[in-house]
């Protein structure tokens, strides 16, 4: 009983905090929100008895990715009227999108709560030597593909951030190098005061 409680009251928080990515004004807390979510979403993990996805999810997503798309949010300069320009105009597929997930959410609970218990696990069964032997031998190349997808994602990022401003200032080290005394510094030969 105690388990249900927290487990829906995760959830709850858990959805709360998706809503609040996707509607906070300012990008940079859209972010935070996301790590709360990945956090959540890792305590749901930890309920599940699935240990390796939730420590995997909160060193991975949140020490990682989410770390890389708070800079990449903070050094872009994000123009926030033309991105709310758009809510609008996106409403309908988020709500069908949103819909879809909601259906789907609905589903999986209704068949936890009517549907077959799940089978009892044996006794030495380790969920981390499992996922390893599937995730390497069945979906090794499907786990190679989403590393390089993740690969091109970081770099990507880096590129934008790498863009020239108009606004900043750089020195070219070639060009100082190239200096002569002669073309930064003018004798001026005048006469001196007389008093």
């Amino acid at each position: 009983m105690l388990e249900a409680v927290v487990f829906y009251s995760f959830g709850g928080v858990l959805l709360l905090s998706g809503l609040l990515v996707i509607t906070a004004r300012n990008p940079v807390h859209g972010v935070l929100f996301l790590v709360l979510a990945f956090f959540t979403a890792a305590a749901l993990w930890l309920l599940l008895q699935a240990e390796f996805l939730a420590i995997a999810l909160v060193v991975v997503y949140v020490g990682a990715v989410m770390v890389l798309f708070l800079f990449v949010v903070m050094m872009l300069d994000i123009n926030l009227e033309r991105v709310r320009e758009g809510f609008w105009r996106n409403l309908p597929v988020a709500l069908v999108v949103g819909g879809v997930m909601v259906w789907e959410m609905i589903t999986v609970l209704a068949f936890r709560i009517w549907g077959a218990d799940p089978k009892p696990l044996p006794a030495g069964y380790s969920n981390t030597k499992e996922l390893g032997r599937v995730l390497y031998t069945q979906y090794a190349y499907a786990f190679e593909i989403a590393a390089v997808i993740l690969l091109v994602a970081i770099v990507s990022a880096i590129a934008l951030t790498l863009r020239r401003r108009k606004d900043s200032r750089a020195q070219d080290p070639s060009a100082q190098v190239r200096a002569r005394r002669e073309e930064r510094v003018r004798l001026v030969s005048m006469p001196s005061e007389k008093e």
